[in-house]
């Protein structure tokens, strides 16, 4: 089911023209206040849109004249909180979209313990969600969801609350299930947008600035909330004999050729940053967070993954002045 959404929401600032082809995973990325829970509403028909169009496999979701009720999109939304009914058991929480589409009974078991029996949960069939733990809870939530068989599956940061082993676990089941399905996950996780999405749209201020296939984006990020979600610094300036020239006057070097003067891009990851004794980067430190065992010195515009040895040694801290270096062969130059 391919997915056509061309919408405008006025009084969220919002402005859309977002495609999402069938059985394509689309993960939808951006800051917070961006717009990414207004185009999870307007698709699952939460919200009506100021003007424009939401389309579904063709079929006319919301228009100016037009308007298709929730529950009559077969449209499935799964979110960090699993939201099931607590007096139900987890075989009958899986049953009960089946039994709202008129399904028999006798069918609508069999169907839900295939999909319980599909997520390794037939042992847990006949307790409560009291009785589930945070993991467990979360896959009744997807074998009801995939039992319901949308024509669209739309996914609000279904790992955001489970802690990291569980959320690799469900992940690799996710990636699965979500073979041929269309569907639309919004997440702030850059493992979420590797594994599981085919392409990758980026949001700001209510305006899709990126889309593309997922592995091309995040290699070659053409925005600033892009490179941090790639977990990449990206810097721009003109190419000099053989450096990214940035607009204060500091010399990146990187590898060629460019016609003298182009405009690029210059990716390159924190790790390859390193401390410089003269000249180098100019930059004041505006942040030290943990990160693995190094630490990670953020400045006004690039990030550098040091040692505490060095933290210690150069006395950093936010405020100090610090000079950096980025090996000529770490830098990926791409126009801007």
């Amino acid at each position: 089911m391919s997915l056509q959404l061309r919408a405008r929401v006025p009084e969220r600032g919002v402005e859309l023209d977002l495609a999402v082809a069938d059985g394509q995973t689309l993960a939808l990325i951006g800051p917070n206040g961006a717009g990414k829970s207004t185009v999870l509403s307007l698709v699952s028909g939460a919200l009506r849109p100021g003007t424009g169009r939401v389309e579904l496999d063709g079929q006319l979701l919301a228009g100016e004249h037009s308007w298709t009720p929730p529950h009559q999109r077969r449209v499935t939304t799964l979110s960090q909180d699993p939201v099931l009914f607590p007096h139900l058991t987890a075989r009958r929480n899986v049953m009960y979209p089946l039994r709202s589409q008129g399904v028999p009974r006798a069918r609508s078991r069999d169907e839900a313990e295939q999909w319980l029996a599909e997520l390794g949960l037939m042992e847990l069939a006949e307790r409560r969600p009291a009785q589930l733990s945070g993991g467990q809870a979360q896959r009744v939530a997807i074998a009801r969801a995939l039992a319901a068989d949308p024509r669209l599956l739309l996914l609000d940061e279904p790992m955001a609350a489970l802690d990291i082993d569980v959320a690799s676990a469900l992940r690799a089941q996710l990636r699965r299930f979500l073979t041929d399905r269309t569907a639309i996950i919004v997440t702030h996780d850059v493992l979420d947008a590797l594994t599981l999405a085919d392409c990758l749209a980026v949001l700001e201020d209510g305006r899709i600035i990126e889309q593309g296939p997922t592995q091309e984006l995040l290699s070659t990020p053409r925005s600033a909330f892009t490179a941090r979600f790639a977990g990449l610094n990206l810097l721009t300036g003109r190419w000099q004999d053989g450096a990214v020239v940035l607009a204060d006057g500091t010399r990146l070097p990187a590898t060629g050729p460019h016609p003298p003067g182009r405009r690029l891009h210059a990716a390159f990851r924190p790790s390859a940053v390193r401390l410089a004794p003269v000249g180098g980067i100019r930059r004041t430190v505006t942040g030290l967070l943990p990160h693995g065992d190094l630490v990670r010195v953020r400045t006004e515009d690039l990030a550098a993954d040091l040692s505490p040895q060095e933290i210690a040694e150069h006395r950093l801290e936010p405020g100090s002045p610090v000079l950096l270096a980025v090996p000529r062969g770490s830098v990926t130059t791409y126009e801007a």
